[in-house]
């Protein structure tokens, strides 16, 4: 009875300092995995230079397994210590620390001159180490709250704007026509696009005037546009003064969001610590 009392203290504690950045183990293990995150990015990018990678190939090569099996330890340890592993191995980070992580793996079992290409598109995955660092962003999920909010009324402008930019293609198409690079309606629709999202390939521009006057007045119309989501997100981002920042997660189903004062998981029920 004893022993197993000490083993879920372990675990829990082990819960805590992994999952939690509210206790002074938490937030040091949080501080350690942000730099090993950088650094690793840091690797990667080194390594896409041909000069250093051929100075320090060897140097570099030994710091990725470094970091590689610090995070193949992290992986292991957020499996032991939450009682539904499935709930962490299938979710959003669960599957970014998978990704983050096998490539360097993988390197080894691909080896030979035919597989060098693939090979690339592996070490590309450790790209996805980046998106670790989203869990050490307390303003991120109040964030993605907004836009999940504001996505209906987005989702609206964005099909208001399609029907713009087909009309206004397809006039210019009628204006222009193919001598001046306006070949197809799709091609104009394209114009279009590229001319209101300010973008201007320049591929394909007006010779008439009253086609330089329609692109003058997409241009403007361009920068008012662009503006419209951001203004829809910040409303959102405004109605909700307050900022979680608890980072209480239940230990049985990995659930996170819970309110201060919370003693049961709002999704299982369980009790968030014992």
């Amino acid at each position: 009875m004893s022993t197993q009392k000490t083993k879920k203290n372990w675990k829990q504690k082990l819960h805590e300092i992994i999952y939690e950045a509210d206790t002074p183990g938490g937030k040091l293990f949080d501080v350690i995995l942000l730099i090993a995150i950088l650094f690793s990015i840091a690797i990667v990018m080194l390594e896409s230079v041909n000069t250093i990678n051929e100075k320090y190939n060897n140097l570099l090569n030994i710091a990725e397994w470094i970091i590689t099996i610090l995070f193949t330890i992290e992986y292991i340890l957020r499996i032991i210590s939450i009682k539904k592993p499935s709930k962490y191995i299938f979710s959003f980070y669960g599957i970014i620390d998978l990704l983050s992580t096998i490539p360097k793996y993988l390197s080894v079992i691909f080896i030979g001159t035919n597989t060098l290409v693939a090979l690339r598109a592996l070490r590309l995955l450790r790209v996805f180490r980046i998106l670790k660092l989203a869990r050490f962003i307390g303003e991120s999920n109040h964030l993605a709250q907004a836009i999940k909010a504001s996505l209906a009324r987005i989702s609206v402008f964005l099909f208001f704007v399609l029907i713009i930019c087909i009309i206004l293609g397809s006039l210019m198409y009628l204006i222009e026509g193919a001598e001046n690079g306006f070949t197809s309606i799709p091609r104009s629709v394209y114009w279009a696009i590229v001319t209101l999202t300010t973008v201007g390939y320049g591929d394909i521009a007006p010779g008439t005037p009253l086609g330089q006057f329609i692109a003058s007045a997409i241009m403007i119309l361009g920068y008012a546009i662009i503006a419209i989501p951001t203004g829809i997100v910040s409303s959102e981002i405004v109605k909700k003064t307050e900022l979680d920042l608890n980072t209480q997660s239940c230990p049985h189903c990995a659930t996170e969001g819970h309110d201060d004062d919370a003693i049961y998981c709002y999704h299982c029920g369980n009790k968030l610590h014992e």
